[in-house]
């Protein structure tokens, strides 16, 4: 694999490791703050749908990231 191909694709790693760990944080955090604040529990499941769909998002991504590197 060439270098820049090698960069762009570290830059992808690097992208989702970002989403993962934010998303993770954002999902906790606004589960506690909306049981503190006594939000109503549909609230909880838009932040639960969002979570996923970053965390599906990351995953395709991953699978992409394995898959350019099988192919060297």
């Amino acid at each position: 694999m060439s270098g820049p191909d090698q960069k762009a694709l570290q830059r992808q790693a690097r992208m989702v490791a970002v989403v993962i760990a934010v998303t993770m944080i954002l999902w906790l955090g606004l589960g506690w703050l909306g049981g503190r604040m006594g939000l109503d529990p549909s609230y909880a499941f838009l932040v639960d749908l969002a979570a996923i769909a970053a965390f599906l998002w990351a995953l395709v991504v991953t699978w992409r990231i394995k898959r350019a590197m099988a192919r060297g």
